[in-house]
């Protein structure tokens, strides 16, 4: 079954770069920790661009997601970066593309609440 993109991001009209550009947000581990928890999350490397792979993800362009995939730069969020999230508290951008939940982490946090003075 192809999904069409308003099947995607149905809220919003416009451009899908737009749509996803206006979807993205940033948001706390303690926000994705339950999606997390249901293998819905997919890490995407900062190296990349988050709306790029968005976007080649709900085109359903499968040759350059699996080339990601391949290469490390998209998958499934592991419980090793689960746990670095969970004790670092990154600064973490994160996409919704139905069923999946785009997170790359930005930057460290420096004054975020909750983090460590130590660090």
């Amino acid at each position: 079954m192809t999904l069409k993109e308003t099947d995607i991001l149905p809220d919003i009209e416009g451009p899908l770069d737009q749509r996803l550009h206006e979807q993205t947000a940033m948001v706390l581990w303690a926000e994705l920790e339950q999606h997390f928890a249901r293998g819905i999350v997919m890490h995407i490397s900062p190296q990349l661009d988050l709306i790029e792979v968005a976007i080649n993800l709900a085109e359903d362009n499968s040759s350059q997601v699996k080339a990601w995939m391949k290469s490390g730069q998209v998958g499934t969020l592991s419980d090793e970066q689960a746990s670095h999230w969970a004790q670092e508290k990154p600064i973490i951008w994160a996409v919704v593309v139905a069923p999946w939940i785009l997170a790359q982490e930005n930057e460290p946090a420096k004054t975020y609440p909750g983090k460590r003075s130590n660090q």
